[in-house]
């Protein structure tokens, strides 16, 4: 099974649904975003849904948490990124991670990041050909995934969201 899916129109309805499911349970949100590669039309991914939600200020991300465990999410913290609450969903039949979610207060900076980032992808057909191309390699060095994947993609990520950041409004 290769680590990389091909391009799924369903994405963008899967996240609405997962989105929906948060903005039913969970109180203090502002927005929930869909974000990552199946945010972007076209581009190959993991078949893992990345959300952003945000939330109005840091008591209602904490007090969310048992909100997100009833729906099934296994809380995370900030799993190494400060401000950040990381929650995973998994398929309860299969085990396979179906969804991250990153979420943060609104006003953090990596909210803006992520968001241009994607919208930059979303509104560039060169940068989602060359973004393809760096995770094509990366995937073929790095089958299994986890932190080597992030690791090998994370030089052209960088440079690609100070680019996005720029005119990002």
């Amino acid at each position: 099974m290769s680590l990389l899916a091909a391009p799924d129109p369903g994405w963008p309805a899967q996240a609405a649904g997962y989105g929906d499911a948060w903005r039913a349970h969970v109180s203090g949100l502002v927005a929930v975003h869909h974000i990552g590669s199946t945010a972007v039309p076209g581009l190959p991914a993991k078949p893992i849904i990345d959300l952003l939600p945000v939330f109005a200020d840091a008591d209602a991300a904490d007090a969310a948490r048992p909100a997100l465990e009833a729906l099934g999410y296994e809380w995370m913290g900030t799993y190494g990124l400060p401000g950040r609450r990381y929650v995973r969903l998994f398929d309860a039949d299969t085990g396979a991670r179906r969804v991250h979610a990153h979420a943060y207060v609104q006003g953090h900076a990596d909210i803006r990041r992520h968001l241009a980032f994607r919208d930059a992808l979303r509104a560039n057909a060169a940068l989602r050909a060359a973004y393809t191309s760096v995770k094509a390699s990366c995937a073929a060095r790095h089958p299994d995934g986890g932190a080597a994947y992030g690791a090998c993609k994370s030089d052209w990520i960088a440079k690609a969201e100070a680019k996005a950041m720029e005119t990002y409004k």
